[in-house]
């Protein structure tokens, strides 16, 4: 086979490159250049930011919560619930819980049958001073001036438990109840709206 019958490549008619450059002793030496300068010339904008070193920011924890807008935005709403949590039970005026004496005392009632039924729960609130012994109980409906006054009377008895439940009924069914808890030292009043 000689010259003239070998298969042709198509581009052979073009000039690729110079054929003797980078041949050393007869053979070929392959030069590679790499210019990241060149390759980021043809890159977009936020991929030349992303290797520009003037421009590279150390961001904190807080930067990263508050980064783009919807994270910013889960970031605030969390902190809002939060402190919406945080004031709701800190400042928390529907709780029926009440102290006497170093007691936490929890007063709860529901209406049955011209009835109220009620249910105290105490807790020790500290161990050292709180008190332990009889405590009267006195309740009575709300009733307007010219009303006869209708007081029923009660006694419980605090012990040393850390907890303890106490329930008795009341033979009033009124939307509103006044409820006076008295130890030997101290006296505490509610007026409580039993369910």
């Amino acid at each position: 086979m000689t010259d003239s019958e070998q298969p042709k490549r198509p581009n052979a008619k073009y000039k690729l490159s110079n054929e003797n450059a980078g041949k050393v002793n007869g053979e070929e030496k392959l030069n590679f250049y790499y210019s990241r300068e060149r390759r980021l010339e043809k890159a977009p904008q936020a991929v030349r930011d992303l290797y520009d070193e003037s421009k590279k920011n150390r961001s904190g924890f807080f930067k990263v919560l508050v980064a783009d807008k919807p994270r910013a935005m889960v970031f605030f709403t969390i902190l809002i619930m939060m402190a919406v949590i945080i004031l709701l039970s800190l400042s928390n005026k529907t709780s029926s819980s009440y102290l006497l004496d170093g007691n936490k005392l929890e007063i709860k009632g529901i209406k049955y049958e011209g009835m109220a039924i009620m249910a105290i729960r105490k807790a020790r609130k500290n161990t050292e001073t709180a008190y332990s012994g009889a405590v009267d109980i006195a309740v009575s409906p709300v009733v307007q001036e010219d009303e006869k006054l209708n007081v029923f009377y009660h006694r419980i008895f605090f012990s040393l438990e850390s907890e303890e439940d106490y329930r008795f009924t009341v033979p009033f069914d009124s939307p509103e109840l006044l409820i006076v808890l008295q130890t030997e030292k101290k006296t505490l009043k509610i007026r409580y709206k039993p369910e």
